[in-house]
Formats: C-alpha cells, structure tokens, sequence
C-alpha cells in the first residue's frame, strides 16, 4: 500500500493576515460547515431533510437528566479536579472493566470536554513537528486537521470501497516508517460504519507496542458494533502501554450536546494530557460530570435500545439508497453513517464532485449531507440514518426526486 503524504504549508495568499502558520494548516469541519448552511436555509423557513449531523435523535435517558438536576439543585457547581472527579474516574474504569475486562486504574482514566477534546490533548502532547502518523481512509474530518496543527504529517491509508472500507494490520503494517510516531484507528468509523476485526486490531498494536510506536483507538461508536463482538484495545493488557483509548458519551448515551469524553491511557500520558487540559479548559462541566456517572453506572438497558433501532434504521436506508439507480452503499457494519458512491452522477447539471452533489442536492431538493472531500474520499456523500424512519423516508423520496432530474 502507497502511503500519501500530507505536508504543512501556509498558503502565502494568507499570510498578510499575520495569524500565526498552525491555524492555516487546518480547514473548518466540514459537519459543520454543512451544519451551518442548512441552518441558514431553516432560519429562511425552507424545511430541510437533514442527514448531515452525526447525533442521534432520541432524548438523553430520564436517570442521566435527573443527575444533572440534582447536582444543580445540591449546589455541584464549583471547579472540580482538572481531568474529573475521582467519582467520574472510577465510573469511567469499571464500565470499560465490565464491559471489555480492562484494569485500568483511576490514575490512567480523566474526562474531558467531549471525545474530540480528548482527541486534541492526546495528539498534541504525542506528536512532534515532522512525525509521521497513520491515518485510514475515509477518515474522520478532525483527524487530519488535528495532527497538522501539532506538526505531524499524515501517511494516508487508502482502504477500499469493494471490500467494504476494511482496514486489516496488513495494510497498517505497510506503512510503517522509522518516522512513524502514531497510528490512529476508529473502529466502527466514522464515515463508512466499517468495523476492524479485534484480531487486526490486536495485531496492530501488538507490532506498534514492538516498535515503540502509539495507537490511538477511538471508541466513539464501540457500542454501536453490529458485527456481532463489542471490542476495545483497552482489553489488551500485554500492549496497552502504548494504546490511548478515546471514548465518548456523546453518541452511547444521546449526550452530544454535553460535551462529555474521556481517556484511557497509561499514567504518563494521562498527566500530560491534564497538564494541558489545566492550560485549557479546565474541568469538564461539573453538572456533565455527574450525569455521566448516572450514565456509566446505572442501567444500560438504553444503549441495547438504540442499538436495536439504529440496526432496524440501517436496514431501511441501505434498501432505500440501493433502490435508487446509480447509486452504490456499502452496508456498515456499525456507527450510523451510510456512505454511498455518487460517482454516477458526475458530468451532469453541474455535478462534478461530491461537494457540487451535496451542494445542489441541499438547496434544490433541500436535503443535507456531507460530501466526501471532508473525509478524503473523492466520490462519496455521508448520511446519517440517527434519525426517525419517517424522517428517512421524506430524505429518500427527495433524493430519488433529485437524481430523476440530474
């Protein structure tokens, strides 16, 4: 597998602007570049079809808001330690303990400010400027973003449509240089739903622990694994010494817009990253902190819940999107993205890319999406199905309508 090298540059056109070279090694996200335009076109009173936005569409369970009131109502609104309370930390241990058999100890677990905050602290205390890092294709749009702005250099990992997005340790192993500092992998990803299986994924980090090389596992969407096996690197205790695991409440527990992530890692980098988040932001919420606890102890009958329908939500878009002609969708095997290839439609009205697709299909059949540029790719749209099934359905119907007059 040829890597493709990502390199730092400044554009010059934009150093008359004397904003410092980091901040133009990166792009806005795309999610919420497309987030936005469509808030502009409701706020116009046109009613859009969103399938953009990664968060699901049921309510936080009732137990996690009623934390939340009552830490509001018992006065838990002061500072807390940096990483988290000592509560929320050994929450964080023994769920991941119980679910995946770890051994974490409160030392090696903090909670920041959502996954991709954790994401953020984990590269830049990682990555030295000119270090190289292994990034599989599609990716998620913050990666790439995240790991220029600290120096690094992305060796891009281009996985394939007709086996399904799937990334094995073969093709990871390919890439390995002396320069290689760090793997990132997410597993189920974010684009495509592809899920590694746990004898890759242990055999990455089995031959990076050799190595000395770091392997960030991002979690976000390990519970919703419809593959049969939930499986966390974090399991592996003869490897784990080099392994951060990034999970998130965000997407398990209906909690996006708390803004509540945490790590697992060995004791070092959990400080490192501390260090920094002190420098930050500072504790996450201390409100956020003990609806998380709610969440991570209490029952978990919800997230088998969701899981099932997310499953029944998959189904119905898959059969919806491959019964439109020209359209292509691998079926994921987990998150709650599909990812289907729109290539048929390039050359006509216009279309000539993912971003042209999505941009006429949002402001002439007003459904939104993200085009496929954000996530590396060059012939794809994401959507999300974290939506009610009548909500998929008027989605499905305008997209046919659309395509029949492209």
């Amino acid at each position: 597998m040829t890597p493709v090298t990502e390199t730092i540059a400044a554009p010059a056109s934009k150093t008359a602007l004397k904003l410092t070279e980091r901040i133009h090694r990166i792009e806005p996200s795309a999610t919420m570049a497309v987030v936005a335009e469509a808030e502009k076109l409701r706020q116009a009173g046109v009613d859009v079809v969103d399938l953009s936005v990664g968060e699901p569409h049921f309510h936080t369970p009732q137990h996690i808001k009623d934390a939340a009131i009552a830490a509001i109502n018992n006065n838990f609104t002061r500072y807390t330690a940096v990483g988290g309370t000592l509560e929320l930390k050994d929450a964080i241990v023994q769920r991941h303990a119980q679910d995946f058999g770890s051994a974490y100890k409160r030392e090696e677990a903090m909670a920041s400010v959502g996954g991709k905050h954790v994401l953020f602290n984990a590269i830049q205390v990682l990555v030295e400027h000119g270090d190289e890092v292994i990034l599989p294709v599609p990716y998620w749009v913050s990666f790439k973003d995240i790991v220029r702005y600290a120096g690094g250099n992305c060796m891009l990992l281009q996985s394939s449509e007709e086996d399904g997005f799937r990334v094995t340790a073969d093709m990871v192993a390919r890439l390995v240089t002396p320069r290689t500092k760090l793997i990132i992998l997410n597993s189920p990803s974010n684009p495509t739903g592809a899920v590694m299986s746990p004898k890759d994924l242990t055999e990455v980090a089995r031959f990076a622990a050799e190595r000395g090389i770091w392997v960030i596992s991002d979690e976000t969407y390990v519970y919703l694994n419809y593959s049969g096996r939930e499986f966390s690197l974090g399991s592996l205790q003869e490897q784990r010494d080099r392994v951060i695991v990034v999970g998130s409440l965000s997407k398990t527990y209906a909690m996006t817009g708390w803004r509540m992530g945490f790590a697992l890692s060995p004791a070092a980098v959990t400080g490192a990253m501390q260090k920094l988040q002190s420098q930050s932001t500072s504790n996450p919420t201390s409100i956020v902190q003990k609806a998380a606890v709610a969440a991570l102890t209490g029952s978990q009958a919800c997230v088998a819940e969701m899981r099932a329908e997310y499953i029944q939500l998959r189904d119905h878009m898959l059969a919806g999107l491959r019964a439109i002609d020209g359209i292509k969708c691998t079926k994921p095997d987990g998150a709650f993205y599909v990812y289907p290839n729109v290539a048929a439609f390039f050359g006509r009205k216009g279309i000539n890319s993912p971003a042209d697709f999505a941009k006429k299909l949002l402001h002439e059949a007003h459904v939104a999406t993200v085009p496929g540029e954000g996530f590396g790719t060059k012939e794809h749209v994401r959507m999300s199905y974290a939506t009610s099934q009548k909500e998929l359905d008027r989605g499905l119907e305008r997209l046919r309508g659309f395509l029949g007059s492209v």
